[in-house]
């Protein structure tokens, strides 16, 4: 979904990576956990930092500061499992995404939205639906569905995904 598709006030859930806040559509969003303990599979992408039992189905956690080209997580107090619906290969697949810390859900009207910025064809900026400016700030909306490549995604599907 693009900027121009964006016709209508929509919720984001705000989350901060180190300093930056990005913002997820509240619709891709299953909950929001306490950091909890990881059981880490062999031989994934260091952005793929383990799975956890939720409810019963094996649920792949992601470092989205990994993925992001940032320093790995660490552990703090605010520090939390964003656990969201995303489209992989035509199926909903649930996953869970560390933050450093989820900050508020807000309303955006399509006016605080702008256009990803262009960086050229060799910085990959696909997976950023769009720049939401609130007060002074901007924070980054992501398009969940794009912050992986598919090959990425792939591997992180798994026997008896929660759907």
């Amino acid at each position: 979904m693009s900027v121009a598709t964006i016709t209508e006030t929509c919720q984001y859930l705000t989350f901060k990576l180190d300093s930056e806040i990005f913002a997820l559509d509240v619709a891709t969003v299953r909950e929001v956990l306490d950091f909890t303990s990881l059981t880490r599979i062999p031989r994934t992408p260091e952005f793929m930092r383990g799975v956890i039992n939720l409810r019963g189905s094996v649920v792949p956690v992601v470092d989205l500061r990994l993925a992001f080209g940032m320093s790995a997580t660490e552990k703090t107090v605010n520090t939390c499992i964003v656990v969201v619906e995303v489209n992989l290969e035509g199926e909903r697949t649930i996953i869970g995404a560390l933050a450093d810390s989820v900050e508020e859900v807000i309303d955006l009207e399509p006016e605080q939205i702008q256009p990803a910025p262009r960086m050229g064809t060799s910085i990959r900026t696909d997976f950023i639906r769009g720049m939401g400016k609130r007060d002074s700030h901007f924070l980054m909306i992501l398009d969940i569905d794009r912050a992986f490549s598919g090959d990425q995604l792939a591997g992180l599907r798994m026997p008896g995904d929660a759907q």
